[in-house]
């Protein structure tokens, strides 16, 4: 891989560049990870160290990594939030929404259930244990619902990081604070209610142990019952009371 031309040169960046971003997407780098030394990636991808310096400039140019003196080279926040556009205020402000973003929620979940269930390895399981160890902590300690929420939406995420469906991934990232307000209202309006805590607890137990107990359909059937069951319990509410806390849709102060 010693290029004799310019061309040969650029071209031999972007291959170095390629070979990079497939492992982001493959998930084997992460955000905020570290990049292996450039010894290593001339070795690692059997290129000179000038074509591994130029394919990293190329990734500094398209904002997939970013280098910092003394930290080196480490893959960017790829999905960062932006900020909150007009529609997403529209879609955040309106009651009637809320059931759209479950409505959307029990279609992406329950793919991304059965994904997990289907291709999770051991790390991916160890990190959704992680995340529903600290959601089922919550439960015993007295904090905020924002929190509340937070963990709860955590433990959702941690699963469809398991699908390895990049684009999933990103579709679930970028509509977060949407998704948020949606669990924030089964939090604010559900939590309370011994029964129905007991249900939510009850279904993040199985969508738990059928991701885990790597069982596809059934994972899938988990998620679709637990964002079904919520909504029914929040129409259930509205039909009652007239009204659910609409706190629930204001898209701020989740940290």
């Amino acid at each position: 891989m010693h290029p004799s031309h310019p061309e040969d040169a650029s071209q031999i960046a972007d291959v170095v560049a390629e070979r990079i971003e497939s492992l982001i997407v493959d998930g084997v780098l992460k955000p905020g990870q570290a990049l292996p030394s450039e010894r290593r990636l001339t070795v690692k991808l059997g290129a000179s160290r000038s074509a591994v310096r130029e394919g990293l400039k190329v990734l500094r140019t398209r904002g997939i990594i970013e280098t910092s003196h003394g930290r080196g080279s480490f893959v960017a926040a790829l999905t960062t939030q932006p900020a909150l556009t007009p529609m997403m205020h529209l879609l955040g402000s309106q009651p009637r929404t809320l059931y759209d973003i479950f409505e959307v929620r029990a279609m992406l979940e329950a793919e991304s259930a059965r994904l997990a269930a289907l291709r999770g390895t051991q790390a991916d399981f160890a990190l959704i244990t992680r995340r529903y160890e600290e959601m089922l902590a919550a439960s015993e300690s007295e904090i905020g619902e924002s929190k509340r929420a937070q963990l709860d939406y955590n433990f959702h995420l941690a699963i469809c990081e398991a699908s390895h469906n990049p684009v999933l991934v990103h579709t679930l990232s970028s509509l977060t604070d949407l998704l948020l307000s949606s669990v924030f209202a089964s939090v604010n309006n559900l939590y309370h209610r011994a029964a129905e805590k007991r249900v939510i607890d009850k279904q993040h137990a199985r969508l738990y142990k059928t991701v885990l107990g790597k069982q596809p359909e059934l994972a899938r059937k988990a998620a679709s019952t637990h964002i079904d069951t919520t909504t029914a319990c929040l129409r259930e509410i509205e039909a009652e009371e007239q009204r659910l806390v609409r706190a629930t849709l204001r898209l701020k102060g989740w940290q």
